[in-house]
């Protein structure tokens, strides 16, 4: 059997960084934000040795904006990277045709390749907010999967029996319910599982819903007479509204908000979430955010948004957005720096708010979330806007001038 791939050696990049073997840093890679992880005592002994490790993560495009619950696995990702290990990001163009199901409750449509490669165009550019892209190796898994003839997937098929893949959680309780269950979305974890192989993985990343699909890669590689990979995998965070983070929903912090938006949502999460998403999605020291979580929850949540929005921004455009929300709630007014927008008479509010997409405006205008400050709320996207300041949700403002 042929391997559709040519596996980049650890020559790659020019600066090769050296391992770190601390064992303290090598304790808190394995304990931090880490729900499972097989084989643990087998990747300590391989991360203490001082072997480089190939670390695989992938991330399908099935929506144009990464978002933060995304981001927990990359930020992992980064933890190896720091520790002087070869990191492998995979973007799954063909993975997302088939779609994952692993964490949903229906079947996921199929998507187009048109709108794949529109999602996809600035994935790289949204992680490399976490990582160093230099010493990132970038891959498509259209690459090796895509060549793949109907022998090879029916010789990768073989290894897994249909009660395996109906035994999972989702699956049966969709079957239970009546719900179809697509042939297709049989063939994912054969695809994901032969990513690893593709890419030579030492190690694989992933959420914990994702559990079947990355042990199917050891399967592959032990098939393909490969070490098998170990598996870290990371606990699923809520949403802003305390359900599970779905871009649909419109509950996330997407990875491309402003630093005032990343700012004022994080400020709208509930006080429960604050220390979940100090472990998973920031990398403030846990001593720290011990000491933090002490004091009065909105002071922890404060924190919190000014540690994400560094993060992904910096600490100047931190310190700017904690003004911006403390000058808008705090002290009851509208911001100093509310952006101007000058539009032409008769112009309708979907024309004139382009921070938001027209179905998250739509939900917002829906929930009464959109106002004129002063003055009436905004029943219909389609309203003509007047000269004012708008609300527009919690956090977003914009002084509308007409021409």
């Amino acid at each position: 059997m042929s391997l559709h791939v040519r596996v980049m050696g650890m020559g790659f990049f020019s600066k090769t960084p050296s391992v770190n073997t601390d064992a303290q840093a090598v304790e808190g890679l394995l304990s931090r934000g880490v729900s499972e992880a097989i084989t643990r005592e087998k990747l300590r002994e391989k991360l203490l040795s001082g072997k480089r490790l190939r670390v695989k993560l992938g991330i399908d495009p099935t929506s144009p904006d990464l978002h933060i619950g995304r981001a927990v696995s990359i930020l992992k990702l980064r933890d190896f990277q720091q520790l002087g290990h070869h990191v492998v990001l995979i973007v799954g163009d063909f993975t997302a045709v088939i779609g994952d199901t692993s964490d949903k409750d229906a079947e996921r449509p199929m998507l187009s390749k048109e709108t794949i490669e529109k999602n996809k165009k600035s994935y790289f550019d949204q992680v490399g907010k976490l990582l160093y892209m230099s010493q990132t190796e970038l891959r498509y898994n259209s690459e090796w999967l895509e060549p793949l003839t109907y022998r090879e997937i029916g010789e990768h098929a073989d290894l897994f029996s249909v009660s395996d893949f109906i035994a999972r959680d989702t699956i049966a309780r969709r079957l239970k319910e009546g719900k179809r269950v697509s042939l297709r979305e049989v063939l994912y974890p054969l695809m994901q599982g032969y990513d690893s192989v593709a890419v030579q993985a030492d190690v694989e990343l992933g959420g914990s819903d994702q559990r079947f699909n990355l042990l199917a890669g050891r399967l592959l590689q032990e098939k393909f007479k490969q070490e098998t990979q170990n598996i870290l995998m990371n606990p699923l965070i809520e949403g802003l509204d305390g359900r599970k983070m779905s871009s649909s929903w419109g509950n996330v912090i997407p990875l491309t908000a402003t630093a005032q938006d990343m700012y004022g949502k994080v400020m709208s999460m509930t006080d429960e979430q604050v220390p979940t998403y100090f472990q998973l999605c920031t990398r403030v020291p846990l001593a720290e955010v011990s000491e933090i979580l002490k004091g009065h929850p909105k002071e922890a949540k404060m924190k919190l948004a000014h540690a994400i929005v560094t993060l992904y921004h910096s600490k100047d455009a931190a310190d700017k957005a904690q003004t911006h929300f403390n000058e808008a709630f705090s002290e009851g007014g509208v911001p100093s720096d509310v952006p101007i927008r000058t539009v032409a008479k008769g112009s309708k509010l979907r024309d004139v708010v382009e921070e938001v997409s027209t179905s998250e405006l739509r939900r917002l205008v829906d929930a009464g979330a959109v106002s004129v400050v002063g003055g009436e709320k905004i029943t219909t996207i389609d309203a003509v806007v007047k000269p004012g300041v708008l609300r527009i949700g919690k956090h977003r403002f914009l002084n509308v001038e007409i021409e």
